[in-house]
């Protein structure tokens, strides 16, 4: 069942085209992804999801009502542009955010003491936002979000400004809040993240979606044509193939798309010429590759349109 419907928005500013025609679902409970470079879409649409934004044209549909105040209340909203009054104190701003969302002093609290306790952040409510790290303000912001417990929890770029450690207890977090049967969505630049979590996804490109679906089959779909090679000694021979593409290249390892004109035994002689194989094997293309190669194609196609026309 979806519990986010999104039928046709289209949003502009002025002259600039931000969201065009774009269309969507969000299951019940499920983790969905929102990618796509900056300047994307994907806040604008995200924006208009939690009604602050509205469309020019199209709906957006939470629980089958049209988005307006009565749905804000069904969401918890993480924005990219953090919010929060760096004057004040942290422990106030969060109980009075919890009020602002219905919730009763005691039981907003009670949220607030576990959720406090949780990211390790007890001894800073006497503090202003102000006076703590970015990634301290991160976690504040994320628990003004979360606290009074709503059905669907929206995050823009919830990483930044975290370091790795507090980055997989906010993923730890996350899939907490999933189990527990909450919706997730969240627009991110972290490719393992989305990888690790979500159910499904959509892509955005210049105002567009260009792939959405199951992470899975989007994976499948794009087949086993993706080699992933370690390797002891000089990488130099990877400069020397032809018809690939490669990705997450080091020292002593590389993931290679093979391209039309190339397999993989190909690619594995020349290899073994030059250095010591410790890995090669075939896997689904990860999903950093998917990323870039169907931007890239989608801007080319739009470049050769705008271009005709």
């Amino acid at each position: 069942m979806s519990i986010i419907k999104i039928d046709s928005i289209v949003k502009r500013f002025g002259d600039f085209l931000a969201v065009d025609n774009v269309s969507f679902n969000v299951n019940e409970g499920s983790i969905f992804g929102v990618l796509g470079p900056n300047g994307a879409g994907k806040t604008t649409t995200i924006r208009m999801i939690n009604y602050i934004t509205i469309p020019d044209s199209g709906s957006v549909l939470i629980k089958e009502q049209k988005a307006g105040p009565q749905s804000q209340q069904l969401i918890g909203y993480l924005p990219e542009e953090r919010g929060l009054y760096k004057k004040m104190k942290v422990g106030e701003q969060l109980l009075y955010l919890a009020r602002l969302k219905g919730m009763t002093d005691r039981d907003a609290r009670a949220s607030l003491q576990y959720w406090l306790d949780r990211f390790g952040a007890i001894d800073w409510t006497k503090k202003n936002l102000g006076d703590l790290s970015k990634g301290q303000q991160q976690k504040i912001q994320f628990i003004s979000t979360i606290a009074h417990d709503p059905e669907i929890c929206i995050f823009d770029e919830p990483f930044s400004g975290l370091d790795p450690i507090n980055s997989e207890l906010l993923r730890e977090v996350i899939i907490e809040l999933n189990k527990k049967g909450k919706t997730i969505l969240f627009a991110t630049h972290r490719m393992e993240q989305v990888e690790q979590m979500c159910d499904d996804i959509c892509l955005f490109s210049q105002g567009s979606i260009i792939l959405t679906g199951s992470l899975s089959d989007i994976k499948r779909s794009f087949g086993n044509n993706t080699v992933r090679i370690g390797f002891r000694g000089d990488d130099s021979f990877l400069d020397d193939l032809d018809h690939v593409r490669i990705n997450n290249r080091s020292a002593n390892y590389a993931e290679i798309r093979l391209l039309e004109g190339i397999n993989e035994q190909q690619v594995l002689r020349k290899a073994v010429d030059k250095v010591e194989i410790t890995l090669f094997e075939f896997v689904q293309p990860s999903l950093q590759e998917i990323f870039i190669s169907t931007v890239n194609d989608s801007v080319t196609r739009k470049a050769i349109q705008n271009k005709v026309s």
